[in-house]
């Protein structure tokens, strides 16, 4: 058992070279030549799809964000104790972050639409949910980072771990002067930089990558900052925790006095509004056709600490000055805003679909008509792989690797790469014996 354990969760299994692994980190921490361009054209497109609440530009401004890079460099340099590299990265993630700030904000000054919209204020309330989300995001990319088989992780962990959108987001607080907004997304920011940065720390030290020789107060140093840090973010996010479950919480229970004191005695409820942020909190309604006399208003004001809503204050709408088309247009605005999260699920859905079919290959179909044709062959493994240059710059590749009981001749190996070029309808691939 203990055997099988291992073999399941060793990371050593398809790790890459490590020298390796760490020269391409480091190619990927400095903004220069592509890697400025893609960085200042990402700022634009998360900003502009902020802005018209637009999921499916937001999805594509996390793809192509470079942001990624100095953090985990920042956590490969913390790892190893390389304080050069940590200086480096550091200056290009605080570089990075300050020209995402003015480019957003410059943005959203000039913009002509200043609503927060739903994708706005989705980032300006982190809690405790997103750290966790940070942690084991970072600790997926990492472990991507590490393999030889880069594989699908990497598009999945830009959108779960999202640097760019939230970062905007501070700029549109600033633009608009709603510092609310502004802390709230900046602390999202701090607290994907952190722990993406402190799950690359974990992997690196798990994976025992060797450490530059490094004073013993410099190493305690490391350790104390880390701890500091993980205080600083986890504190802020727990209350903004329990404030969320506490919110809920008073809206199960509005919903449970509703039904019983509502609902179940035949009144038709056409209307509700609640509003947690307000002291004291409120809740309002509308009924189709009964109407309720001010005794009635206040009993049932009294009843409302039965059922432990506290501070509350309840509203039955039933003047002349709420009418009938009010109702109208909040009911129609709750249906439009159900259609637009509907279809913008199926835009996330869709996109990463499409973003995962892109690198994927049916390996185990291949396999079966490889057989067919070369019986030599017991396995393979087809993927693209994206590789960076020192001049900051990438490009993909195919390549396969297969197991062979023989050695294929060079005309076999020939008309193999030819039947898959033509199989797959690629314009170039690489083949290597394992």
């Amino acid at each position: 058992m203990k055997n099988i354990l291992y073999h399941l969760f060793n990371l050593l299994e398809g790790e890459d070279n490590r020298e390796k692994t760490l020269e391409n980190v480091k190619n990927n921490i400095s903004f220069r030549g592509a890697n400025l361009w893609i960085l200042a054209c990402a700022i634009i497109v998360a900003s502009v799809g902020l802005n018209i609440n637009s999921p499916a530009v937001i999805i594509g401004a996390m793809l192509i964000s470079p942001l990624m890079g100095p953090i985990v460099g920042s956590g490969f340099a913390l790892g190893i104790f390389d304080f050069d590299l940590l200086n480096k990265s550091l200056r290009n993630l605080v570089t990075a972050t300050l020209v995402g700030l003015l480019v957003s904000t410059f943005y959203f000054y000039i913009s002509p639409f200043k609503e927060a919209q739903s994708e706005i204020l989705s980032r300006t309330s982190p809690n405790i949910y997103d750290v966790l989300i940070a942690f084991f995001g970072g600790l997926v990319g990492v472990i991507a980072v590490t393999r030889v088989e880069k594989g699908n992780p990497i598009p999945g962990v830009a959108i779960a771990t999202a640097l760019m959108p939230p970062l905007c987001t501070a700029g549109y607080g600033l633009a608009t002067n709603h510092y609310k907004y502004f802390f709230g997304s900046l602390y999202l920011y701090s607290i994907n930089c952190v722990f993406i940065c402190i799950a690359t720390y974990a992997i690196v030290k798990f994976l025992k990558y060797p450490a530059k020789k490094a004073e013993v107060k410099h190493q305690n140093r490391v350790k104390y900052g880390i701890t500091a840090l993980v205080i600083l973010m986890l504190v802020p996010s727990g209350y903004f925790a329990y404030s969320l479950y506490y919110q809920q919480k008073f809206k199960e229970s509005v919903n449970t006095f509703i039904e019983k004191e509502f609902d179940l005695k035949g009144n038709t409820l056409i209307y509700k509004k609640t509003n947690y942020s307000s002291n004291p909190k409120t809740v309002q309604l509308a009924f189709l056709s009964r109407r309720f006399t001010h005794a009635e208003i206040q009993k049932l004001n009294k009843d409302l600490n039965d059922y432990g809503i506290g501070n509350t204050k309840l509203i039955i709408r039933q003047d002349s000055s709420f009418n009938i088309q009010n109702i109208k247009n909040d009911i129609l605005n709750e249906v439009k805003i159900s259609d637009t999260v509907l279809n913008e699920k199926d835009i996330h859905i869709k996109l990463l679909e499409a973003e995962i079919a892109k690198n994927s290959f049916d390996n185990k179909q291949l396999l079966k008509e490889a057989n067919a044709i070369f019986p030599e062959i017991t396995s393979l493994s087809l993927a693209n792989h994206t590789f960076y240059t020192d001049k900051d710059s990438t490009f993909t590749s195919t390549i396969l690797f297969y197991k062979a009981k023989n050695n294929l001749t060079k005309d076999d190996l020939t008309k193999f790469k030819n039947w898959l070029l033509q199989r797959l309808s690629l314009k170039s691939l690489e083949i290597y014996k394992e």
